[in-house]
Parts: C-alpha cells; sequence; structure tokens
C-alpha cells in the first residue's frame, strides 16, 4: 500500500501525518492537533473548523477553492488523490476542512447549513451566475434584517451567502422580525 503524501500550500513547517488506512479513514492529524479545544489566550472557547464530508475531495476544491476564494492551506492524499483537505475563508481566519466520505457513506447533512458573510453580495452572485453556478435563492432582504442568497455545493450541502453588517450581533434584529412576523 502507498503511504499518503502531503502536499503543502504554506511554508510553514509541521510534523509529518500519520498514514491513513483507507480514502474513508479520519484524516491524519499532526502532534500538534492532539487537543480536541481550541482555547483563545483568555481560555475562553473559540470556534476551530467546520468539517465537511464530501465523496470528491478534488470536486470540493473546485468549489470551494476555484468558485468561492478559499485558499488552500494543506491537502492530504492517497494514491496521489486528495482525501482532505484544509482551507481558510478568502476574508478573515475562518476554515473548514474537505475529508473524503467512505465509499457508502452518506454526506447528506439536514439541518446543518454553511454561512458564509460577503459585503458585496450582489456581485458576488452575478460573478457565480456568470461562471454557471445555480443559486438557489437570489439575494434578499430576510425579515431579521440580513439579505441572503443560497445555493449547494456540489455534495448538496446547503450555503447560505449572506450579509449581516453591523446587525450581524444585534438581538434587536431578531426583535423587530418577531414584531414584523406578528403584525
Amino acid at each position: 500500500m502507498k503511504k499518503p503524501t502531503r502536499k503543502k500550500a504554506s511554508a510553514k513547517r509541521t510534523p509529518p501525518p500519520r498514514p491513513a488506512k483507507h480514502a474513508g479513514a479520519k484524516h491524519p492529524r499532526s502532534r500538534q492537533d492532539k487537543a480536541s479545544v481550541t482555547l483563545d489566550a483568555d481560555g475562553k472557547l473559540t470556534f476551530n473548523h467546520a468539517m465537511v464530508y464530501v465523496k470528491d475531495v478534488e470536486r470540493g476544491l473546485r468549489f470551494y477553492r476555484d468558485l468561492l476564494g478559499f485558499k488552500l492551506i494543506e491537502d492530504f492524499r492517497y494514491e496521489n488523490k486528495p482525501v482532505y483537505a484544509r482551507l481558510r475563508a478568502p476574508g478573515g481566519d475562518g476554515t473548514i476542512a474537505l475529508h473524503q466520505a467512505g465509499p457508502e457513506a452518506s454526506v447528506l447533512s439536514d439541518g446543518v447549513r454553511l454561512y458564509f458573510e460577503v459585503r458585496e453580495l450582489d456581485d458576488f452572485c452575478r460573478n457565480l451566475q456568470q461562471k454557471g453556478f445555480h443559486i438557489t435563492q437570489l439575494p434578499r432582504m430576510m425579515p431579521w434584517g440580513w439579505r441572503h442568497a443560497y445555493l449547494n455545493d456540489p455534495d448538496g450541502h446547503e450555503i447560505s451567502l449572506y450579509w449581516a453588517g453591523e446587525n450581524r450581533m444585534k438581538k434587536t434584529v431578531m426583535k423587530a422580525a418577531q414584531k414584523a412576523a406578528r403584525a
């Protein structure tokens, strides 16, 4: 059996990964990743990343990296095929990981939606459409004060592209939406 190879996208030195047993195996973790919880300097829990299981990591890379603009941090390969890739959002430090699902595993994720915020939402959506990508709901203002568009990635994971701006952390926006719904 060939050992998985690792393609690096950054110049940072990290320990080599442990070999995966098969393409459906969990992604190899470096010695630096032993802790399952990420804490900030004050000891508070922070969000690290979302793991997205996909049927084809290369196809997922074409969507998240090439279409949405995510930056590849690193990927792990088995028999020269990517089975895991970690990506950083083009703005900010949010990350996602694409993980090869096993041959019989379902990648359905009912009840989970990924949200990506972009200030120029309408332009971003027009650009996706010009590249031939289908958007299931074009941008529109929602009752809670955020502008949303919806689409699905190649494996059917629902994604919301939105702009909330200053309303993002305001509770009053939801109260206004509840009041509007009662009217």
